[in-house]
């Protein structure tokens, strides 16, 4: 049996990131405040999902001297540059610049100006007009009008109008801050709108910020009018052909391995929406990304994962050549992989689970059992025990060695080191070098550890964890999705979709940056510290992103609404597709209209809840 006892190596000045954080050169940590079964009461018994915290710990890495890791630099990760001046030549006073291709939009620089320094220079403008060029309808006279012009300004959206006018009232220019759009829409606020959804943003946060400037905004509905009528479908088309290169580029394979979860869009069992993301083990590309909605599981969100996963594989195993699936232990994706009874048996695919889920699972059953009376124990060799399962895993290649080598620990914890069938593999121990307290055969603590050690369904799994996989890159990829999709914000089932797409399309774009190079050509790192493991890790620095696609993304948007030829919808309008159309996500009767609820709400008051009469 391999050593308990973990010690660390001294490494090298300049940390290889590869070798230290791979996951082959780690170990299992518990969080100590486990260590103490008097803690235990103090735990939320309410939670049934709670899990004791584990932590990977990368044996002996030098990161003192290396600056930390913000949260910002993790998740946005782009530099603001200074963009370039352009030259323009100087237009006639008639012209009024109107957008009729994507290039008189798409990455034209924007700045913010204020009323009074544009209604100041605009007073300081000469009109090119000696006199009013307006002249009467019915007497055919013309205006005695004569410069200089008074100047106005109105603010319109997110853009200003200045209008000359002459002493009597005649308008005669005016001009817009922004190039519009055929049927008059202000090119500023398409823009905004469209970058807003692109950037995964949120309208009334971003409105909230205009406020505070003083800013005129796009209204609301109108926000949620273009998101709706020229965002949605650009950004799926988008994705497509992205995944349609990616799956080209695995079909040259023989075999590939998929790792596979899936993301409820809220806690718990309220959630409306599962997404299910896809991502080939070696590239670590994202080949499918699914969202399911409540309501196509007839309401029910216990059954969305499994959904989500049927529709993956069905799209998937037509396209490309999968030899294993990589996922957590859920009951139903499990059964659905039998390869015996399974719905995919027919594939020949091999099911591994995830390593970390289960290293969880088992310190939740080990803690579990210590809190009994009698069995305390288990508490103090738990963090051991799980480190030997993560050993195991890595070090087995069948199912006898795993078993040969895991059944060691009933013995290491009563201080034998040699039995019929085995050793233990580390060093011999030095007396009172241990310090936690061996177990005596047939001790309650002892029986209890053999249930766990030698439960049945438990070792029925073990040919799933000898690839030693995990599913860490999509844990990821799904905390990156909370930049475009909040769980703490509402969306449409469409709106949702296209956010979770614009997340896949950001991660697959961004996948291959290589490290960051410091002035002398050596890769830059940082540290980042975990606070509950109390354990520093070392990252490098990758080139900060580019988003290079997101300029394609705003032509595809604008060139949709060019092509329209009819200006912005004055409602939205309900897809085909759209789950809505099945109903209410709850079995709750309709809403009666809210006049009639306030009177409900004024009679409460009078203590008469009965519901009011026609």
């Amino acid at each position: 049996m391999h050593s308990l006892d973990i010690t660390k190596d001294e490494s090298p000045d300049s940390p290889d990131e590869e070798a230290l954080n791979d996951l082959r050169n780690t170990y299992i940590a518990m969080d100590d405040f486990w260590a103490h079964p008097s803690n235990l009461e103090d735990e939320d018994s309410s939670d049934e999902d709670f899990v004791p915290s584990l932590h990977l710990r990368n044996v002996g890495a030098k990161t003192d001297k290396l600056p930390e890791i913000s949260v910002d630099e993790a998740v946005f990760d782009f530099v603001v540059a200074a963009p370039p001046v352009e030259e323009s030549d100087s237009e006639s006073v008639s012209d009024q610049q109107r957008v009729t291709t994507e290039e008189h939009l798409v990455g034209k620089c924007a700045n913010i100006t204020y009323n009074d320094n544009l209604l100041l220079l605009a007073r300081h403008l000469k009109l090119p007009l000696k006199n009013c060029k307006h002249v009467d309808r019915l007497s055919g006279v013309p205006c005695p009008g004569v410069p200089p012009f008074q100047v106005t300004l109105k603010p319109r959206g997110t853009g200003a109008v200045l209008e000359w006018l002459c002493p009597f009232g005649h308008s005669q220019w005016k001009w817009n801050s922004q190039p519009t759009l055929k049927f008059g829409m202000q090119g500023g606020d398409f823009m905004l709108s469209t970058n807003i959804l692109l950037s995964g943003n949120n309208y009334r946060k971003v409105a909230l910020l205009f406020k505070f400037m003083a800013m005129g905004m796009v209204t609301e509905s109108a926000y949620y009018r273009i998101q709706d009528a020229y965002c949605i479908e650009p950004v799926q088309e988008f994705w497509d052909n992205i995944r349609a290169e990616v799956l080209e580029r695995m079909r040259q394979k023989d075999h590939i391995v998929v790792l596979g979860d899936g993301r409820m869009d809220s806690p718990g069992h309220c959630a409306q929406y599962c997404t299910y993301t896809t991502i080939e083990q070696d590239s670590r590309d994202i080949l499918h990304i699914v969202t399911v909605d409540k309501r196509d599981t007839s309401r029910n969100s216990v059954i969305m994962e499994k959904e989500c996963f049927i529709r993956t594989m069905d799209a998937l195993l037509p396209n490309v050549k999968i030899k294993e699936v990589v996922t957590d232990a859920h009951p139903q994706i499990t059964a659905l992989l039998n390869p015996e009874r399974g719905r995919y048996k027919a594939w020949g695919l091999q099911h591994s689970l995830d390593i970390w889920h289960a290293a969880k699972s088992l310190s939740k059953r080990l803690r579990k059992a210590g809190a009994v009376k009698g069995q305390n124990p288990i508490q103090d060799w738990a963090r051991d025990i799980v480190n030997h399962f993560w050993y195991c895993s890595k070090q087995a290649s069948t199912e006898e060695e795993f078993k040969s080598m895991w059944v060691g620990v009933m013995h290491h914890v009563r201080n034998e080191h040699f039995w019929a069938t085995g050793c233990c593999q580390h060093e011999p121990l030095e007396e009172g070098s241990q310090d936690k307290p061996w177990m005596e055969q047939g001790s309650a603590a002892h029986r209890a550890l053999a249930a766990i050690v030698f439960e049945k369904r438990w070792l029925n799994l073990v040919r799933k964890f000898l690839n030693f996989r995990t599913t860490s890159d999509l844990e990821s990829f799904q905390n990156h999705i909370l930049l475009y999709a909040a769980k703490r914000m509402s969306y449409t089932p469409f709106v949702y979709k296209t956010r979770t797409l614009l997340a896949a399309i950001d991660y697959n774009m961004h996948n291959r940056r290589v490290p960051a190079l410091n002035k002398d050509g050596h890769k830059m790192y940082k540290k980042s510290y975990n606070k509950k493991s109390k354990n520093w890790a070392v990252y490098t620095i990758k080139e900060k992103k580019e988003y290079k696609y997101i300029p394609d993304l705003q032509k595809a948007i604008l060139g949709r609404r060019l092509k329209s030829g009819t200006g912005l919808p004055r409602k939205t309008t309900l897809r085909p597709e759209d789950p809505r159309r099945l109903g209410l996500l709850s079995s709750a009767e309709p809403s009666p209209p809210t006049s009639e609820l306030i009177q409900r709400r004024v009679t409460r008051g009078v203590y008469d809840l009965k519901p009011l009469e026609n």
